[in-house]
């Protein structure tokens, strides 16, 4: 797919990738209508290669290659231990391939290459993890009723699922979604992206070399208006799980509504952080600037919001300029880049035109100067919106950027009317050495998932999802397994010679 080659002008290594096409069936095909679209470089805005745009004529042909795997193939009856050995083999091929991995989705997403090459290995953890849960907790229950029965429950596939995932470390978040998939024995239909397609493809490439049966995986490039939304409206797609913007996922349900699927929804977040002044300052500090700034600000869980208690305010916001003063903005190819560009150019201008909006209803802006050799790509410097207040649209609405708003508040009833005072609830992170208040605060924040004197670190055991326009329904451990991509089914077993009623005795006069 790839081979390494100079992109001229920009000093760099880059890879050179060829044309992309869908994988339907276990081959690399062309799109029926054989369109195409551009994948552009967001580091250089050029294009990077053309990939095929499946519509809803390919979406058919996938669904019905998953069908058929499903049914007649021999995914749906093949056995744990058979199944564990290809989800095994997936992971060991991603070890193998993880510099290349890594570099392409820099490539394609503009994230720097040492955070890429962290997410590639978690994605390969993602396949074990599943593999383990599987053969060690996918059992169901069993239920003794005296002498007269035994009633047990098992845990079956689903069937065909329909998997859409972002552009923001899209290799890591598809493998999220496709190992538990695969794990339970369904069959996969991934539309990816059409910003950061480079990531589904290699996947494929991966589950292609794994020998999986034809049709268990399948990738249809696309757009979510067409592919998408055929991938939702088809009838023989059991379920889909979603993870983007809220707006679209509240379509999404509405449109998965007509063929009764199920849906599960990881949708936007506008996160805080509450910062006490009794905190660890420093490891606030610390966790305050990655959780933001990291993945370069596009990640659904990042503490856009710093609530910092009035008393440490002036010093914290200090640390804050001097901080982002110092993050290395540059090509993501290169190692010591920690912030590089945004995915496309309207994304960027959307992220600019919050920042205008934030000066015009009153916020102090900074931001970091911006190398003046980085003016070909996406980049928006790393920016604090001060003297914010959470009625402003910049403190309610998600800008998936590196911009961080900065509140005051002092007293801690404040701050949770403060951290609840927005539609989102994702994630929250709160810092105190106060165990009690912590745990306080912590439950009192309306979020899926809070964080105590941590950044965002991740626990494959454990939920993950939000409330409110965060979300519907959590994957993530046995979550995945028995709440998502399985139904229960109960099978009754009488073991003694219990009372039937007897009707029909008699003939009727």
């Amino acid at each position: 797919m790839a081979n390494q080659v100079s992109d001229k002008g920009k000093g760099s290594i880059v890879p050179h990738v060829d044309d992309i096409k869908l994988y339907i069936n276990g081959d690399f095909v062309e799109s029926e209508s054989r369109g195409t679209f551009a994948n552009v470089n967001p580091y250089t805005n050029n294009v990077i290669n053309q990939v095929s745009e499946g519509r809803e004529e390919d979406i058919k042909k996938a669904v019905n290659a998953a069908r058929k795997a499903f049914t007649e193939g021999p995914w749906g009856k093949m056995k744990v231990s058979e199944r564990m050995k290809y989800i095994n083999r997936i992971a060991d091929i991603i070890d193998h391939e993880i510099e290349k991995i890594a570099v392409l989705e820099a490539l394609d997403t503009g994230l720097p290459i040492s955070q890429t090459k962290n997410m590639t290995a978690r994605a390969a953890e993602n396949f074990r993890f599943y593999a383990r849960m599987v053969e060690t907790r996918f059992h169901g229950e069993a239920y003794q009723v005296d002498d007269e029965f035994i009633n047990y429950t098992i845990y079956k596939p689903l069937g065909v699922v329909g998997l859409i995932t972002p552009w923001n470390a899209p290799f890591m978040l598809e493998t999220w979604k496709v190992a538990p998939a695969l794990a339970t024995g369904n069959t996969v239909v991934l539309k990816p992206a059409e910003l950061s397609p480079l990531s589904a493809n290699i996947l494929a490439e991966v589950i292609q070399k794994a020998g999986l049966p034809k049709g268990v995986f399948n990738v249809v490039h696309g757009y979510g208006e067409t592919a998408g939304a055929s991938l939702v409206a088809h009838p023989e797609v059991r379920a889909v799980s979603f993870t983007g913007e809220t707006a679209t996922g509240s379509i999404i349900i509405k449109n998965a509504a007509d063929t009764l699927k199920k849906t599960s929804m990881e949708l936007g977040g506008k996160s805080p952080l509450i910062l006490f002044d009794d905190a660890d300052f420093e490891r606030a500090l610390d966790a305050a600037v990655w959780g933001l700034f990291s993945f370069n600000g596009e990640r659904c869980t990042a503490n856009s919001r710093v609530l910092v208690h009035k008393d440490i305010k002036a010093r914290f916001i200090s640390a804050l300029k001097e901080r982002i003063s110092c993050i290395r903005m540059g090509d993501p190819m290169d190692p010591v880049t920690e912030l590089g560009p945004l995915i496309e150019r309207e994304h960027f201008n959307k992220v600019n035109n919050y920042i205008e909006l934030a000066r015009k209803e009153g916020c102090d802006v900074v931001q970091a100067p911006l190398p003046e050799n980085l003016s070909a790509g996406n980049f928006v410097p790393p920016t604090l919106l001060l003297e914010a207040r959470n009625d402003m649209k910049v403190c309610q609405e998600e800008i998936f950027g590196p911009v961080m708003a900065v509140m005051e508040f002092e007293t801690e009833d404040q701050a949770i009317a403060t951290a609840n005072d927005v539609k989102y609830g994702l994630a929250g992170y709160v810092w105190t050495n106060d165990v009690k208040r912590g745990h306080r605060v912590a439950q009192a924040v309306e979020a899926g998932m809070l964080w105590i004197n941590a950044q965002n670190v991740r626990d494959l055991r454990i939920p993950f999802g939000g409330t409110k326009s965060s979300g519907i329904g959590r994957e993530g451990g046995h979550y995945a397994l028995f709440e998502f991509y399985t139904e229960p089914k109960v099978i009754h077993v009488a073991i003694g010679d219990h009372h039937i009623p007897r009707f029909g005795l008699n003939k009727s006069q």
